[in-house]
C-alpha cells in the first residue's frame, strides 16, 4: 500500500471509529472528528512528541482538544497511538459509566490528556498558560546544549471556542508574550451548532489575530494532509509570534449530513453512519481497526526512543549542573521544603493591626525564594493585591524568566492561564484580583478543582469593609458561591498568622485551588494556632458552661471577641470559634467537631450571605450575616451600619438562647 494510501486508511480509521463510538453510545458529536481527522492524523503521526507507555513524560509536547464535544478524535488518535488503557472496548464504551471515555475530554481520568476540556475557550486559555510555563522554565533552567524543557503546546479549537471572550483575553496575552511555541489550529468548518457562523459571527478572524501580535496561515483544504503539514511547520518556523492556523474543513465529512449544523451534536443513525462510510469507501464492521493502520499509527517505538533522548539528556544535566538538576527534579515533583512551616512569617498577639493582604504579601515573598516554582500575578491590581515577589522581574517577550506576570485587566483569562501553568507541571501558579471579581474567573476555578490543580486565588478585598468603593467592588454571594465548589479549599483567615497557615496549606494541597479571602482593612493580631488552622476550626476563646457559641471567620473573629466579652459583662458565657476553611473542618472526625462547636445555640458572624452557615447553626441558630447588597461609605461605617457591630452581635446572640 502507498504511504498516500495508508495515509487516507489511518484517517478513515479516526473517522468511523469516532462515528462508530457516537451511535453505539446514542450521544455524541459526530461532525466534528469527522471533519477534523486529517488535522488530528497530520499533528499525531508527524509533529506530537509523545510517549503513550508514559503519559507524563515531562519532555513531551503539549496537546489540547479545546473544541472537547469532539472528544472521540483524541480518544481515537489515544487508542491508534497505542495508549495502553486505551482499549477498543474503551472506545465501545463512550460516554459509559466509569470508561476511559467519557463525553469530554477530563484530565486525571484518561491517559495522554494534557487539561480537561468542554467548557468552549478555555481549553486554548490554557495552552497559553502551558506555552508560558514552556518558555519560563526554559529561560531559567536550560543551558547551552541542555534543551530541558524545549516543547511546542497545539491545540484544536473550532468557532466556539474563538467566540466565547475568554479566548480574547488569552490570545491577546500569547500575543503580548509573544509564545513562539504556541500554535492553534483552527477548525474553520462554517458551522456551529444553530447554525451557519456566518448568521452568529462576522469577525475577520485574520485581522483579529494578527492585531493580537500572531502569525496567521490558512489552509484551504482540511483534507490536504501536505498542506497542513507545511503549515504546522512554517508556524514552527516563526519563533517571535504564536500562531493561529485556519484549515477549512468540512463539518461531517462524507455524512449525509455535511457541512450543516445537524452534523454537529447528535448520532447519525444506523442508516447515516453505512451512508457515510459508504462515501468513504469503508467496508468493515464497526471498530474496525486494519492491521497496518495500527502499525503505522503506533508511536510506542518512537516516543520511548524520543523520551529515552531527553533523559540521557537530563543524566548529563545533572551530572554537570547537580544543583540545578536537583532543583528541576524537585520542581517537577512539586516538593515542598522541609522548613515551609518554620520559614513562615510569626506575629505576636496584639502587635501592630495589619490587612490580611499585606500579610499574604509578606508570606508570599518569605516563601518564594523556598519554593521556586510559586509564580504568577494579579489582572491589574497587584499593589492591591500585595502578590507581587519582591527581587524578581516580571515575564516579558524579552524575559522569560520573570517569576511575576502582568496578566493586565484579564481575570478570567488569567486564571486560565494559571491552569495551563500548573497543567505543564511543576509551577505552582497565584493569580489575584478583588474578591468581587471571582465571578469573572469562577468558570477557570471551577476548573481548577475540576482537574485538581493547585492554583492558589488571592482574593482580597473581602466584604463590605471595602468601604467607598460602594456595592460594586463589596462582594456579599461570592464566599457561597467559591465554597460550593468541589475539591477547592476556601480559607477567610482571621488574622496574619492565620493567613501565613492559610498560604502554608494551599502550598501543601495538591488536589485542588486554594482561595486565599483577604481584608482589606487592618485586623488584630490573635495568638497563633497553626494546627487549629490546619483542621479548619478551633476555639479561639472558651467558656465554661458557654450559654452561646459564636462562630466568625476573617474580620469578624475579632467582633465575635469583643462580643464575648460584652456579653460576659452581662453574665452570658459565650465560646468564640474561627472557621477559617469549612471545607478541611467538614473533613475532621466527628469527635473533634463536636468539640469545637459544643452543644450551645450557636451563631455564625460572617459579612457574607448566609446560605454556607445552616450547615453549622441549624435552622435555629442565630445570624449575622449579610443577605443584601452594600452601600459606599467608609468601611467601619457600613459594617456597623450593616450590623456587624459588638451591639447587634450581642442582640442576636441573646436571642437564639432566649
Amino acid at each position: 500500500m502507498s504511504d498516500q494510501n495508508l495515509e487516507q486508511l489511518s484517517i478513515n480509521t479516526i473517522r468511523t471509529l469516532a462515528i462508530d463510538a457516537v451511535q453505539a453510545a446514542n450521544s455524541g458529536h459526530p461532525g466534528a472528528p469527522l471533519g477534523m481527522a486529517p488535522m488530528g492524523y497530520t499533528l499525531w503521526q508527524r509533529f506530537l512528541r509523545h510517549n503513550p507507555a508514559n503519559h507524563r513524560w515531562p519532555g513531551r509536547d503539549r496537546f489540547v482538544l479545546s473544541a472537547g464535544h469532539a472528544s472521540m478524535l483524541i480518544y481515537s488518535l489515544l487508542h491508534l497511538t497505542g495508549y495502553p488503557k486505551m482499549t477498543l472496548q474503551e472506545l465501545k464504551d463512550f460516554r459509559q459509566w466509569d470508561s476511559q471515555t467519557p463525553g469530554h475530554p477530563e484530565f486525571f481520568h484518561t491517559d495522554g490528556l494534557d487539561a480537561t476540556t468542554g467548557p468552549l475557550g478555555q481549553g486554548i486559555a490554557m495552552t497559553v498558560g502551558m506555552a508560558m510555563a514552556e518558555a519560563h522554565l526554559a529561560a531559567r533552567y536550560n543551558r547551552e546544549g541542555f534543551p530541558v524543557f524545549d516543547n511546542y503546546t497545539y491545540a484544536i479549537c473550532g468557532d466556539g471556542d474563538l467566540q466565547e471572550g475568554v479566548s480574547h483575553e488569552a490570545a491577546a496575552l500569547a500575543g503580548h508574550l509573544g509564545l513562539g511555541k504556541l500554535i492553534w489550529l483552527h477548525d474553520d468548518n462554517e458551522v456551529q451548532l444553530d447554525t451557519v457562523v456566518a448568521k452568529a459571527d462576522s469577525e475577520r478572524m485574520r485581522l483579529r489575530f494578527e492585531g493580537y501580535g500572531w502569525q496567521v496561515l490558512k489552509v484551504e483544504d482540511g483534507n490536504d494532509v501536505e498542506a497542513i503539514a507545511a503549515a504546522i511547520e512554517q508556524a514552527q518556523a516563526e519563533t517571535g509570534k504564536p500562531t493561529l492556523i485556519q484549515v477549512r474543513t468540512v463539518i461531517g465529512f462524507g455524512s449525509p449530513r455535511a457541512g450543516t449544523p445537524k452534523a454537529h451534536g447528535e448520532p447519525l443513525g444506523d442508516e447515516g453512519v453505512a451512508e457515510t462510510k459508504r462515501a468513504l469507501g469503508w467496508d468493515h464492521p464497526a471498530f474496525t481497526v486494519p492491521a497496518e493502520v495500527a502499525e503505522h499509527m503506533s508511536a510506542l517505538e518512537r516516543g520511548a526512543a524520543q523520551q529515552a533522548e531527553w533523559e540521557g539528556m537530563m543524566n548529563r544535566y545533572r551530572a554537570e549542573f547537580p544543583e540545578l538538576g536537583q532543583e528541576v527534579d524537585d520542581l517537577l515533583e512539586r516538593e515542598l521544603p522541609e522548613n515551609l512551616w518554620e520559614a513562615l512569617p510569626q506575629w505576636e498577639a496584639g502587635s501592630k493591626a495589619q490587612a490580611t493582604r499585606s500579610s499574604s504579601g509578606e508570606v508570599i515573598n518569605a516563601l518564594a525564594p523556598l519554593v521556586p516554582g510559586l509564580m504568577g500575578g494579579s489582572a491589574d491590581l497587584s499593589g492591591s493585591t500585595k502578590t507581587t515577589i519582591t527581587g524578581e522581574d516580571h515575564m516579558q517577550a524579552d524575559n522569560y524568566a520573570g517569576r511575576n506576570v502582568y496578566f493586565g485587566v484579564r481575570e478570567f483569562g488569567m486564571s486560565a492561564a494559571a491552569n495551563g501553568l500548573s497543567l505543564y507541571g511543576g509551577l505552582r501558579p497565584l493569580v489575584g484580583t478583588f474578591m468581587v471579581f471571582s465571578d469573572y474567573l469562577k468558570p477557570a476555578y471551577r476548573l481548577s478543582a475540576l482537574q485538581m490543580q493547585p492554583v492558589t486565588y488571592v482574593l482580597t478585598h473581602d466584604s463590605v469593609g471595602l468601604g467607598e468603593d460602594g456595592p460594586t467592588h463589596q462582594p456579599v454571594e461570592q464566599l457561597a458561591m467559591l465554597r460550593a465548589v468541589p475539591g477547592a479549599h476556601v480559607f477567610r483567615p482571621a488574622d496574619a498568622n492565620e493567613t501565613a497557615a492559610a498560604w502554608a496549606l494551599a502550598l501543601e494541597y495538591k488536589k485542588g485551588p486554594t482561595a486565599l479571602v483577604l481584608s482589606r482593612q487592618n485586623l488584630p493580631v490573635l495568638p497563633a494556632n497553626h494546627d487549629g488552622v490546619k483542621r479548619g476550626a478551633y476555639v479561639v476563646r472558651d467558656a465554661e458552661n458557654a450559654a452561646v457559641t459564636l462562630l466568625a471567620t476573617g474580620s469578624e473573629v475579632s467582633l465575635a471577641l469583643d462580643a464575648a466579652q460584652a456579653l460576659a459583662a452581662e453574665g452570658v458565657a459565650a465560646r468564640v470559634v474561627s472557621m477559617p476553611c469549612f471545607e478541611l473542618f467538614r473533613e475532621q472526625d466527628r469527635g473533634y467537631r463536636r468539640e469545637v462547636l459544643g452543644t450551645a445555640p450557636r451563631v455564625a458572624i460572617e459579612a457574607a450571605a448566609s446560605q454556607p452557615w445552616f450547615e453549622w447553626v441549624g435552622t435555629e441558630g442565630g445570624l449575622v450575616t449579610l443577605d443584601r447588597f452594600g452601600a459606599s461609605a467608609p468601611g467601619e461605617v457600613v459594617l456597623e451600619k450593616l450590623g456587624f457591630s459588638v451591639d447587634n452581635v450581642v442582640k442576636v446572640a441573646k436571642a437564639t438562647i432566649a
